[in-house]
């Protein structure tokens, strides 16, 4: 007999791609009423298993149970319709449309007549019952990212959405605004509608979801009511080992300034200023980090700094060098790492292969090259040496590195920069969407540049990430630094108010 508190029921689903299992015999409950955490490392299965209640995939066995009934949804359009909905990382929204407009692309009521008057006033309603408030006359491109994801939500609630399913929301937010979408969760929850919740962020698990469910190797390893469950043993069961993330500690050999940015200008993609007059330092043996919602003109800093845009004025020197206007491959030369935010893509050749990857910044130069001809068994060989050196698992003779997992890509970006023994490594959202377990891996790599006497500049929207690497901090707000401090007077609920603009008092 079916169980009438159950939303869904997942028993014994099977889902391979190209013969290799992503969910292998899972068994998950979803009950009406409730936040449930999904939790596990890249490549464990959570983004599969949700991605066939949202109607993407189908199952390849097993039974699937729909409010107590066998269900198979064979496009998302049918899930929606049932009242199921993903918030994915990459938003799905139609930049040049307003928020209202949004909100009813491809909804039943398109076919009535309605009045955009009409739609702006039920996505303004919607926005103040659910305390996502929007301007639904705002277009998509205006607004920030925590605002898009606001939109993002109400869709689903426009449609009358049942479940929801988040896919690292916070992961965009500043703390006040994650605090408030918990707020909303805890409020769709006492509505009996539930919520899925996949995060790699164990505290914001404990503060709101009511159950969790880990999955390891694309099977289920265990579940308990949040209350009963410790971080530690939550991280133990997604890795299977203990695992405790590293931080630092106080350095005493912090150097002489290497990289220095005096009074930079660069302007964005559609020729108005994202970074207006930043400066600051970065030493030798020190991790600076720099904070910010997304958006705020932290692409654009690293662009300037790295030669991937022109800064339209101010100045980067590296080691009492003058490199502002130097090209990338010339900054490369003169010890300057980058570690993008786009991991495939802009970080790392897709259709390579990983030790073809591994060699794209000193194929230049011997003994990867002996003047136009590359040697390819430098390649194999290096390749091979840095594979083992940095954990670079799943790696297969010939195949893409588009096939590894993101932590592995990430490991493997690092790796490529790392070994150029660089003066400066910038690193932006190096953590981003990765479990526990990577997590660890490159904090690790970050770390051990610092103690080499590395300058390294760390860009994250992560604040825990940001606390606990960096030396001190820097906020950037619409382009302009709106705070530094060390890090050991840096807060959360400092960083995020800076971070949304608020303006601290003289002397704090």
């Amino acid at each position: 007999m079916a169980d009438s508190t159950l939303a869904v029921e997942f028993r014994n689903i099977d889902k391979a791609f190209y013969g290799v299992k992503a969910n292998d015999n899972v068994d998950f409950q979803l009950r009406k009423g409730e936040v449930h955490a999904l939790l596990g490392e890249n490549g464990a299965g959570k983004s599969t298993l949700c991605s066939i209640l949202a109607g993407l995939y189908r199952p390849d066995a097993g039974e699937f149970l729909f409010e107590g009934q066998p269900t198979v949804f064979k496009t998302p359009k049918d899930a929606l319709a049932a009242g199921v909905g993903m918030v994915y990382q990459h938003f799905r929204l139609v930049s040049n449309l307003t928020v209202a407009e949004n909100l009813a692309l491809g909804h039943p009521k398109l076919g009535v007549n309605i009045s955009q008057a009409e739609l702006e006033e039920d996505a303004r309603q919607l926005g103040e019952e659910y305390g996502l408030p929007v301007d639904p006359a705002a277009r998509i491109w205006q607004l920030s990212v925590g605002e898009q994801q606001r939109v993002e939500i109400l869709k689903l609630l426009y449609r009358q959405a049942k479940i929801l399913i988040l896919d690292e929301p916070t992961a965009v937010l500043t703390p006040q605004e994650a605090q408030q979408l918990f707020k909303t969760m805890r409020q769709l929850a006492a509505e009996g509608r539930s919520v899925i919740f996949v995060s790699h962020k164990l505290h914001e698990v404990k503060q709101v979801s009511d159950r969790v469910t880990v999955l390891r190797d694309g099977t289920t390893v265990g579940g308990a009511d949040t209350a009963d469950a410790e971080p530690r043993d939550l991280a133990r069961m997604m890795v299977g080992r203990d695992l405790e993330l590293p931080t630092r500690d106080a350095n005493p050999d912090i150097g002489e300034a290497t990289l220095i940015v005096d009074d930079l200008r660069v302007a964005g993609d559609r020729g108005l200023e994202a970074v207006q007059g930043v400066s600051f330092e970065v030493h030798s043996g020190e991790v600076l980090g720099i904070s910010g919602v997304s958006g705020n003109g932290q692409r654009e800093l690293a662009y300037g700094i790295v030669g991937l845009r022109t800064p339209t004025s101010g100045t980067v020197t590296l080691d009492g060098e003058d490199v502002t206007a130097m090209n990338v491959a010339d900054k490369i030369d003169r010890g300057v790492a980058y570690v993008p935010q786009s991991r495939l893509g802009m970080g790392l050749a897709p259709g390579l292969t990983t030790e073809d990857n591994l060699g794209l910044k000193a194929y230049r130069k011997p003994p990867y090259s002996n003047g136009p001809m590359l040697a390819a068994s430098v390649f194999k060989e290096k390749g091979a040496e840095w594979i083992d050196r940095y954990d670079i698992r799943g790696v297969r003779p010939g195949l893409p590195i588009r096939l590894l997992s993101g932590g592995n890509l990430q490991k493997a970006l690092l790796a490529r920069e790392v070994e150029l023994n660089p003066k400066v490594l910038i690193a932006r959202s190096p953590t981003r969407g990765l479990d526990v377990g990577a997590t660890e891996a490159v904090r690790n790599l970050v770390l051990a540049e610092r103690a080499k006497g590395t300058a390294v500049l760390l860009i994250s929207e992560d604040l825990d990430e940001l606390l606990a690497l960096s030396d001190r901090v820097l906020v950037l707000y619409e382009g302009k630094v709106a705070g530094r401090m060390p890090a050991d007077e840096a807060t959360p609920e400092r960083l995020g108010l800076l971070m949304a603009g608020h303006k601290e008092e003289a002397g704090t």
